[in-house]
């Protein structure tokens, strides 16, 4: 996880992964605004503030994570319990079922058209 930050910030900040120098202690604030350049996001200097402060002590729960002593090979497990096909359930079947009264269901929703709900366009912008 670690280094996947690494590299991710690393490459934020124009480095390659092959002249990648140890993960700082913290995201840093210019490293962090890039980061918020990069992903086009619109933050409030507050918010911006929160946010990277919750992923300094993100990192920093990883880090004490990874100092864990643990045993090489122990595979990985979900909840104390080893994940494999054999102790997890099987997938259940996918079955369409026809809703018994579909003209009550929509007439909750605000406009609909030839039996489908009509949802308002998302506007976006096409990425370089």
């Amino acid at each position: 996880m670690i280094k996947l930050l690494t590299v991710l910030i690393n490459s934020a900040v124009g480095r390659n992964a092959s002249e990648v120098p140890p993960m700082q202690e913290e995201i840093t604030p210019e490293v962090f605004e890039h980061l918020v350049e990069l992903a086009a996001l619109e933050l409030t200097p507050e918010e911006g503030e929160y946010l990277r402060a919750q992923l300094n002590k993100q990192l920093q729960a990883v880090r004490e994570l990874q100092a864990i002593p643990l045993e090489e090979g122990i595979p990985p497990a979900s909840h104390g319990v080893p994940y494999t096909p054999e102790s997890s359930p099987p997938p259940r079947e996918d079955r369409w079922q026809p809703y018994p009264n579909v003209e009550a269901l929509l007439s909750q929703v605000p406009e609909t058209e030839e039996g489908y709900i009509v949802v308002p366009d998302i506007p976006h912008e096409a990425l370089d």
